[in-house]
């Protein structure tokens, strides 16, 4: 039994079903805690979207992001290359006038040459900055939240065992800084932070590793029952089970 009252099996069997759509995690909310970045990504997005007048956020999710900004820009267009997150991400955007392409986040990104004066995204799988780059008018912005290197390794290599250290240099911000000037352009701001996640019981990290698809590729909770089994009995004596995020700000300007 856990601390909850709640066996294993209850957990499991509650996470797995528990659908994963969309880029909302309150379902985790008293099951997991994630320290926030200091910078406020999405107020301070708000506040460019404010500003723009064509802005574009490339792999959106479920749109939630985007939704929770108080005012958009005359045209706001969004990418997303999932259809579950497509659809919600229509439902959510459409009311507030902004247009959902379905993208396969595969060059070229479906726009024309100098399209907008803000480009965006929160935690995109892969940035393709000479396309980036090409849809941004002169004196535009690409303003970003990026997930940083060896981001909840801890996690990852309780299931994977130990990583090669050639694969905690990905995704590193001095990569960042030099793709987005390969691409030409400026890089205004760059400041990473690591950041304390706590997972309460075992069905916060189902549903974790369910959501977040390639932290742990090809996860299913019947081919990790043992690691499972493991980490909840770890979790019942030790308490919350640790690891860091890493994230890091980017804002690149196209020269003018």
């Amino acid at each position: 039994m856990g601390r909850t009252g709640r066996t294993f099996e209850d957990l499991v069997a509650e996470a797995d079903a528990v659908s994963v759509d969309g880029w909302d995690f309150s379902w985790l909310d008293g099951r997991a805690t994630e320290q926030r970045p200091s910078w406020g990504y999405q107020r301070a997005l708000g506040e460019r979207l404010a500003r723009a007048s064509a802005a574009l956020d490339i792999q959106t999710g479920g749109g939630e992001v985007v939704a929770g900004v108080p005012e958009l820009p005359p045209l706001m267009a969004v990418t997303e290359s999932w259809p579950p997150n497509v659809a919600k991400a229509t439902a959510l955007l459409h009311p507030r006038g902004a247009v959902v392409v379905a993208d396969a986040d595969e060059p070229p990104l479906p726009f024309a040459d100098e399209a907008f004066d803000l480009v965006s995204s929160r935690h995109p799988v892969t940035v393709w900055w000479q396309e980036i780059a090409r849809v941004l008018r002169p004196g535009g912005t690409y303003f970003a939240q990026h997930v940083g290197p060896a981001s909840v390794f801890e996690l990852v290599e309780f299931f994977l065992g130990p990583l090669p250290e050639e694969s905690r240099k990905g995704r590193h911000p001095d990569l960042a800084r030099a793709g987005a000037r390969a691409a030409g352009l400026e890089v205004a701001d760059l400041r990473a932070e690591s950041l304390r996640i706590e997972f309460l019981d075992i069905g916060a990290v189902v549903y974790f590793l369910r959501k977040v698809i390639w932290m742990v590729p090809g996860f299913t909770v019947a081919a990790h029952r043992d690691r499972l089994l493991a980490l909840h009995e770890l979790i019942q004596e030790r308490g919350p089970f640790v690891a860091h995020s890493a994230r890091y700000l980017i804002e690149a300007r196209k020269p003018a």
